[in-house]
């Protein structure tokens, strides 16, 4: 198809038939070069569109411009409000303003408290974009929504500071297994959070049901066995999703750092115990280009640069991760 098809209003550029066409849709959507859009331009583009509405578009402008025109709009302008939505809460700026939550979700040797502030600005930035991006089309109590966050909330604190209690007094576990396991600990915090978020918003369908549509998209009645598969699909969902984030960058990060560490690098400064690997490394002579004279044996001078390598590969991670789980929340607008 053609970069920039016929313009349709309110339509997707891209073949919502294909997967390619649905994956561009969601990279245009999470593009972050419309947070630095300005409010003139935006005035423009609103301006622009109204034009196309009501049949007096200027001559001379392109579909490209139209296309672009309302990609801004939808970035920054809630559809049923028509309201800006806050920067930290746009789609374009949940990957932005979530990765660094995400990453001090995955710190290693957490306290208690940065164990609860991280895990509290985790739900907090998710409710917030959450409510940002509902489907307003239909009044619902703000209490309501502030009932799945507190309930996010307490689940997500609760579990993430019993997982950690139970950990440090599993005394059968070694040092090292403790360490492992305590860096998937944020998991199944984040993922019991997000289904009581799922549960506590919408358990008002499993009583009143959901419509139900035909091929052409008109109403044809009202299904409680819908409104449950739904609700079980959103929740498996909301499961699955955190996966890549919260369970990759833990485990390439105990990989490097036990190699690190077992190679004579910085692993002791990452609290990577002794045990975790020999109590002594033999190199050969030839392999050792900064020993000093008579030394057979001494640590290796790359080890900060492996450290930043790994520190960027988990980052990346975490990044590329982020951007669909973004994405996903746009469907709060239509359920």
């Amino acid at each position: 198809m053609s970069e920039y098809p016929p313009f349709q209003y309110g339509k997707s550029r891209f073949n919502q038939d294909m997967f390619l066409g649905r994956f561009r849709h969601f990279l245009d959507v999470i593009d972050p070069r419309t947070l630095f859009v300005s409010e003139k331009r935006l005035q423009e583009c609103v301006k622009l569109l109204d034009s196309f509405k009501q049949g007096t578009l200027p001559p001379g402008v392109t579909d490209a411009e139209l296309w672009q025109a309302q990609k801004i709009k939808q970035a920054i302008i809630h559809p049923d409000t028509g309201e800006k939505i806050l920067m930290p809460f746009r789609m374009s700026g949940f990957v932005p303003f979530g990765t660094p939550v995400v990453v001090g979700l995955l710190l290693p040797n957490q306290t208690m408290a940065s164990t609860i502030f991280w895990q509290w600005l985790n739900q907090s930035h998710n409710a917030c974009v959450n409510y940002s991006n509902r489907n307003a089309s239909k009044t619902a109590p703000f209490s309501k929504f502030f009932q799945g966050y507190v309930g996010a909330v307490t689940s997500a604190v609760s579990i993430a500071v019993g997982l950690n209690v139970l950990i440090q007094r599993a005394n059968r576990l070694t040092p090292t297994s403790k360490l492992l396991v305590q860096r998937f600990v944020p998991f199944p915090a984040v993922a019991s959070a997000n289904i009581c978020n799922v549960v506590l918003m919408r358990h008002t369908e499993l009583s009143d049901g959901i419509d139900v549509l035909d091929d052409s998209g008109k109403v044809v009645g009202t299904s409680k066995v819908a409104a449950r598969h739904a609700l079980l699909e959103t929740a498996l969902t909301r499961v699955v999703m955190p996966m890549p984030i919260m369970v990759l960058p833990p485990i390439i990060m105990a990989v490097l750092e036990k190699s690190l560490r077992c190679n004579g690098g910085m692993g002791s400064s990452l609290g990577i115990p002794d045990s975790a690997c020999p109590n002594r490394s033999e190199w050969a002579a030839s392999d050792c280009a900064t020993c000093s004279p008579g030394f057979l044996s001494c640590r290796g001078s790359g080890g900060l640069s492996f450290l930043s390598t790994a520190w960027c590969v988990s980052l990346l991670l975490v990044w590329l991760c982020h951007s669909p789980l973004a994405s996903s929340h746009r469907c709060l607008r239509s359920v």
